[in-house]
């Protein structure tokens, strides 16, 4: 049965903040959840009380949820949702907190993703990641994402002929693009040589084709158009959602993601096309995510990702801007605040409202977003369509 989704009419997607990246924190998600909301409340000139939604994701908030953060923080909200969905968790947020204040559910939704990063945190998380991590990945030695990733990144080039030289054509074009934002973990260029002789992690995966862990938090407001040109808020209007989880079970190995699935409709909502994106903000705790990104949205066909980016320009000055603050892999990974980067980053893009450098002449953002990664697949994946907002 075909089912036509309602548009997004009348939603504003505004106020992007950031909490600066740390190494290492000895406070907890709460605090960096609670100064995300703090931001989104300064930036919007509001009242706490005015914000009555939340979408919160975080791995860290254990043993709490989202409704014992609120607790924490002082809030009564009659709306409120927690998204354990990892790196898709922005995309799902925003699609989510938009039809709550399309229904009148909420006026106004924070959408936060933050994580703390004790010197133990990610040993922890891993060891506890689900329950198929605890049964039958981890008490073999591979409870982390690298040799998960390795495995899917081996797969790939063996089936479809990439080299190491494109993966590090993305990574080293990321870096140049997050060189000017102060809060990056990685603030030194980089050239293929660095990427092609580093470390070896796990084979064939080497140092610059993995995230750096961190400490941060990643948030935007959600509301009518009407509020944000009341309260004199740049915002970003909202094309087209897609969202989907355990797509293609029976592939022996994860070569694609749900974005397969829906793309059609994803372009159809929108009235848009691969073509007509400004700039691309993908889900990359490693390169080869990207890769099968820029092919299940149909940006080229599946296997040829490292063809259709030879003769691209992936920096923000270039003809196919991606990831244009650096993504992950030069900011690092806030944990879940990772899955909420690539849609703040396209609000600032959109709204002139940048950290770093500004795409020219932008008025369409596609953002992806990918997460939960069990062994040989990620469960979790999603994306949307912005564009600018009327002045």
């Amino acid at each position: 049965m075909d089912i036509t989704r309602n548009k997004y009419d009348g939603i504003a997607v505004c106020a992007p903040v950031t909490i600066p990246y740390t190494r290492y924190s000895l406070k907890s998600s709460h605090w960096f959840c609670g100064q995300s909301i703090a931001a989104l409340i300064k930036r919007a000139k509001i009242k706490k009380e005015a914000i009555d939604g939340f979408c919160i994701s975080s791995f860290t908030l254990s043993p709490d949820s989202a409704v014992g953060l609120m607790q924490h923080l002082g809030t009564s909200p009659r709306w409120l949702d927690h998204i354990p969905m990892g790196g898709a968790s922005g995309g799902v947020a925003l699609r989510r907190a938009a039809r709550a204040v399309q229904s009148g559910d909420a006026e106004i939704v924070a959408c936060v993703g933050a994580d703390t990063n004790h010197v133990d945190t990610f040993r922890n998380t891993i060891a506890t990641f689900s329950q198929f991590a605890n049964d039958a990945v981890y008490p073999y030695g591979s409870g982390g994402p690298n040799s998960s990733f390795a495995f899917l990144t081996d797969y790939y080039m063996r089936e479809f002929g990439a080299k190491r030289e494109d993966f590090g054509k993305l990574c080293i074009a990321q870096r140049e693009n997050a060189l000017p934002v102060k809060h990056a973990m990685m603030k030194k260029s980089l050239n293929m040589d660095d990427y092609i002789n580093a470390r070896t992690i796990a084979d064939p995966i080497r140092l610059y084709d993995c995230v750096m862990p961190c400490a941060g938090a990643e948030g935007f407001l959600v509301m009518s158009i009407e509020r944000a040109k009341f309260l004199k808020l740049p915002y970003t209007q909202i094309l087209s959602t897609i969202e989907r989880h355990n797509a293609f079970p029976d592939d022996p190995i994860q070569y694609r993601g749900g974005w397969a699935i829906d793309v059609d409709e994803f372009y159809e909502q929108a009235g848009l096309g691969p073509k007509d994106m400004d700039l691309v903000q993908l889900y990359d705790d490693y390169p080869v995510i990207c890769f099968m990104q820029i092919e299940d949205l149909g940006f080229c066909d599946k296997g040829e990702a490292s063809k259709f980016i030879k003769d691209k320009d992936l920096t923000t000055k270039g003809n196919f801007p991606l990831n244009t603050s650096g993504g992950q892999l030069s900011q690092g990974q806030a944990g879940a605040g990772g899955g909420f980067l690539g849609v703040v980053e396209t609000i600032r893009q959109l709204t002139g409202e940048v950290l770093g450098y500004q795409v020219d002449n932008v008025q369409n953002g596609l953002v992806s977003c990918f997460g939960m990664i069990n062994y040989d697949r990620g469960l979790c994946t999603s994306a949307a369509i912005l564009s600018k907002g009327d002045l």
